[in-house]
């Protein structure tokens, strides 16, 4: 045979995966196959392949006679926006997706190659786990994974993909990744599966219940995002890489500057509501504030008490960290102390500055918070914070109490910037309870309790519940007008541009895990 006809037949077999019939099967099941996907991930025209045609080592169990050009894992570079990447994805359609020894020798050399070459790294995760038929081998192959994902962990970018099954050992490279995107129905994540659940526990679930794309975005915070189909989650990635820099050298691309930097938002000033007690949506501050009211909302489903996500400040990527009142209070618990802080210290990571929206009543209380460690767990975020030497700027819009005031990127943390809307109560605690504890002798002797209790809180909120009382300590730089917060954030965030910052030298702290 001519030889550049047998290149073009091992290529054939090689973009044939597992044959007609699977890639077929593929697409009943709702999902893209993995060339369609890296087709569709990558700018049309620039994926440039590696190891197209590596085949497996395996000669046991009838394995010499199945032998398929690529080897289940399709991997390579190519642009994004103009920009450089690499990824990987898995093909299901060749033996269901397996890890083995040599493709995930594939996947190594393309992380590898991103690590060196400074750009992020992707992985479309489609797989049955490790091939069976390999043994030890297989499984050497993950923790080459795992260590590459380690290494490369605060370096470059890495996102995860889960549009199919990922279980037992191989959903370790994803928790790892900075970001795991999940495709609703047609994709879970599980250490270990129904039966064998259902045989040590007795217990009866699904495989979506167990580890579906809804399970992991709502429940156990696994994943950031959930979209509905493969094409709605390769988009998303791209975007999401709009944001984010090639590396931790590298600054995030800039976006257009078409939106007026002094723009007002007239709304603001009238947003908080007279009542403390009443809620308002955070969502509706951040949405007013950024370029062109657009921002991507990271881990929308899980701790919706506290947000976060990516948006764009007078062209500039920022991070945004917010209290949302609109869910218990805002009040930071277990879960929205975790996911904040891996938050922040990503931004911190790769030179994204932060921007903190804070209206806070304080930690959650109740045994289960005390008993499942919220004093661990919220000094996380305390930790994150106060790490953190990236650009930091605050804007207090009313509760600011207690310790949740210090957590929230306060002054005192080393935040460069913090405002305060003048609706800003910064105290202790809330003037209700603060009343209670300081007057309690006076109002059980008082002969109308309430109405004394009525005069004390307002003579509080007077004097120590607003922003002024901190504003005169230099804990607050400025008191702003709501409707001026886009103008001050882009004018503070501007003149941290050339901020240079360093924690004492040490090989890595301590975070309270």
């Amino acid at each position: 045979m001519d030889k550049n006809r047998r290149l073009e037949e091992y290529e054939r077999q090689a973009e044939l995966g597992g044959g007609e019939s699977r890639l077929e099967r593929q697409h009943a099941a709702g999902k893209l196959t993995a060339r369609e996907r890296i087709d569709l991930f990558f700018d049309p025209g620039t994926f440039q392949e590696v190891d197209k045609l590596v085949t497996h080592r395996c000669r046991d169990f009838g394995m010499a006679d199945q032998v398929v050009p690529g080897d289940g894992v399709v991997a390579g570079r190519g642009r994004v926006e103009g920009r450089l990447a690499y990824a990987f994805a898995q093909d299901f359609t060749v033996f269901g997706g397996s890890l083995s020894e040599t493709n995930a020798a594939k996947i190594v050399k393309v992380m590898d190659l991103a690590m060196e070459s400074g750009v992020p790294v992707v992985g479309l995760n489609d797989s049955g786990g490790a091939r069976i038929q390999e043994g030890v081998l297989s499984l050497g192959g993950y923790a080459d994974i795992f260590l590459r994902n380690t290494l490369a962990s605060g370096v470059v970018p890495q996102i995860s993909a889960i549009m199919g099954p990922c279980a037992g050992g191989a959903v370790y490279s994803p928790a790892i990744t900075d970001f795991i995107v999940m495709v609703d129905k047609t994709s879970y994540m599980f250490i270990t599966g129904p039966d064998v659940i259902k045989t040590v526990t007795l217990e009866d679930v699904t495989k979506e219940e167990l580890g579906g794309a809804m399970t992991h975005n709502v429940k156990s915070g696994v994943a950031h995002f959930v979209v509905p189909d493969d094409q709605e989650c390769l988009a998303l990635i791209r975007a999401l890489l709009g944001y984010l820099p090639a590396n931790n050298l590298d600054e995030a691309p800039r976006g257009a500057d078409t939106d007026p930097i002094d723009r007002e938002v007239p709304a603001l000033d009238h947003l908080v509501p007279e009542n403390a007690n009443q809620p308002y949506d955070m969502r509706d501050v951040i949405r007013s504030v950024v370029d062109q009211g657009d921002w991507l909302e990271v881990h929308e489903h899980f701790a919706r008490n506290i947000l976060i996500g990516f948006a764009r400040l007078g062209g500039q990527s920022v991070g945004i960290v917010a209290n949302q009142p609109a869910h218990l209070a805002g009040t930071l618990d277990i879960d929205a102390s975790v996911k904040a802080a891996r938050f922040v210290r990503f931004c911190d990571a790769f030179n994204i500055p932060l921007v903190t929206l804070e209206d806070v009543p304080g930690f959650l209380p109740g045994t289960q918070q005390e008993f499942g460690g919220i004093i661990r767990h919220g000094a996380k975020l305390l930790f994150a914070f106060a790490e953190a030497t990236v650009p930091k700027v605050t804007v207090i819009t009313r509760k600011a109490y207690g310790g949740a005031y210090c957590v929230m990127a306060s002054k005192h943390i080393r935040t460069d910037v913090n405002f305060a809307w003048p609706t800003a109560e910064i105290a202790v605690m809330g003037p209700e309870g603060a009343v209670n504890i300081l007057y309690r002798r006076e109002l059980e002797a008082a002969d109308d309790p309430e109405t004394l209790r009525t005069e004390k809180i307002a003579e509080f909120k007077d004097r120590l519940a607003n922003p002024f009382v901190a504003a005169s300590r230099g804990f607050i730089d400025e008191v702003i007008r709501p409707s001026q917060t886009r103008a001050k954030l882009i004018a503070a965030l501007r003149s941290l541009e050339g901020k240079r910052a360093k924690n004492p030298p040490k090989k890595h702290g301590n975070i309270p895990l």
